[in-house]
């Protein structure tokens, strides 16, 4: 098949690549020149493990090319996937659609035969409906069905995800494009995917629903994290203890500084907003959303607890500025919050992070030291706060470390050590909702 992916984004050149190396003839659409020249000369503008070899393979099987001309891109496509932005609107929180109807006009004025044009996007219920009457008001003539075929990917097993799912949803209201959706999964479908066929607006509430849900658990370990400090109790074994029930699953319960990135922050309030609209508040969601944005910052106390209750003049070594390991983004990760937090308490703010640094320059408040590395952030410290999980802070040496902080004080908030351990160290420790896990 020949397919079109409109947006070489996150979403769009994983997926583009992917269905190239389906066997899939790809063209991956970009309006910024600079991105696509840049791909062109297998330069990828996002840290995603595994991506830059799939794309160079692809490229060179003649099978996933690039350009900036959306109907050069689109022409023969039998396929064509909106994968562009839908950020939060400035102002009310509503996911801005801008970008998605602006490719579906243009989609209108170039297409040639019949195509089915996917929502890739994460958008709101009602979008493809939306995109459709766009497409038919700009060019009557215009032969399409639109499909929703949200995306279900991890940042950092973007690939794996893509191509091992749990699931894959394809909302249809016309018939014809379920024939098409089906060839385009057919690798997939063949290796026994599950293939989820439904109308589009389920499509669209299946994955709002799906994040929200995750993101309500990330949210309510965290508070039972809180609540075990308070009684003396394990929130890892409790997270264990639960998870273990099959109805509850183990996943997405592990105590930390909150939820951020892409997807969950930017989802939740679009559905909250969703809801409201349609006067079916959803109040777990909302309450979701408002106890996660207090959470980062409260982050920060935590610390300034451990060094004594005051970070005045006190340096602060941030291990780990994006929003999870293995991804350079930093979108609404957790370390925006904190650091500026520790800022405004008056502490010194040196900080590491393996592939993050230079996004985290564009989004971080200012006055922040950029390290080489963990021992370089440390040196000199009151206190070495673990922000982001990455493998490499999961063997640190503390022996060095003791002898270059100013004082031995580990704040943990992704619970990567055991207490005894570092405590074993000379260090004094502190973690989330564990017992000993606050400092001495």
């Amino acid at each position: 098949m020949k397919i079109a992916v409109v947006g070489s984004g996150y979403v769009g050149l994983v997926s583009g690549a992917c269905f190239a190396d389906f066997g899939h003839q790809v063209v991956c659409i970009d309006k910024d020149p600079k991105r696509i020249e840049a791909l062109k000369q297998n330069i990828i503008p996002i840290y995603e493990p595994g991506l830059d070899d799939l794309v160079s393979s692809n490229v060179k099987q003649n099978r996933l090319s690039f350009t900036t001309s959306l109907p050069e891109g689109i022409e023969g496509a039998e396929a064509i996937f909106i994968a562009v932005g839908t950020p939060s609107r400035r102002g009310d929180g509503h996911a801005d659609l801008q970008y998605v109807y602006a490719v579906a006009r243009e989609i209108a004025q170039a297409v040639k035969g019949f195509a089915v044009v996917v929502d890739k996007s994460t958008v709101p219920v009602g979008t493809a409906d939306e995109v459709a009457r766009i497409i038919r008001e700009t060019n009557p003539d215009a032969d399409v069905a639109v499909a929703s075929n949200p995306e279900f990917l991890r940042e950092g097993a973007a690939i794996s995800d893509f191509k091992k799912p749990d699931r894959i949803v394809v909302g249809i209201n016309d018939e014809r494009a379920r024939a098409v959706m089906t060839e385009v999964y057919r690798p997939l479908y063949l290796n026994a995917s599950p293939l989820l066929f439904t109308d589009t607006r389920t499509a669209e509430l299946i994955k709002y629903a799906a994040n929200a849900f995750l993101a309500m658990k990330i949210t309510f370990i965290n508070e039972v994290a809180d609540l075990c400090e308070k009684v003396g109790a394990d929130v890892q074994q409790v997270s264990r203890g639960i998870g273990m029930d099959g109805r509850i699953g183990s996943k997405f319960l592990h105590a930390g500084p909150g939820y951020g990135g892409s997807c969950f922050p930017k989802d939740t309030l679009a559905l909250v907003k969703i809801a409201q609209d349609n006067d079916s508040p959803i109040r777990l969601i909302e309450t979701t959303v408002a106890v996660n944005d207090q959470r980062k910052r409260s982050m920060a106390r935590k610390v300034e607890k451990a060094v004594g209750g005051s970070l005045r003049g006190k340096t602060v070594a941030v291990l780990g500025l994006t929003f999870k390991p293995n991804t350079d983004d930093m979108r609404e990760a957790p370390a925006i919050s904190i650091v500026q937090a520790l800022l405004d308490a008056g502490a010194v703010v040196k900080a590491y992070d393996p592939v993050g640094t230079e996004q985290a320059k564009l989004v971080m408040p200012s006055g922040i030291t950029y390290c080489a590395d963990p021992y370089e952030a440390s040196e000199g410290a009151s206190s070495i706060v673990i922000v982001t999980e990455w493998d490499q802070f999961r063997a640190l040496d503390f022996g060095r470390l003791k002898s270059i902080v100013a004082e031995p004080i580990l704040v943990d908030l992704r619970n990567v050590y055991n207490p005894e351990e570092i405590t074993r160290h000379g260090f004094q420790y502190s973690s989330i909702g564990r017992p000993g896990s606050e400092a001495i």
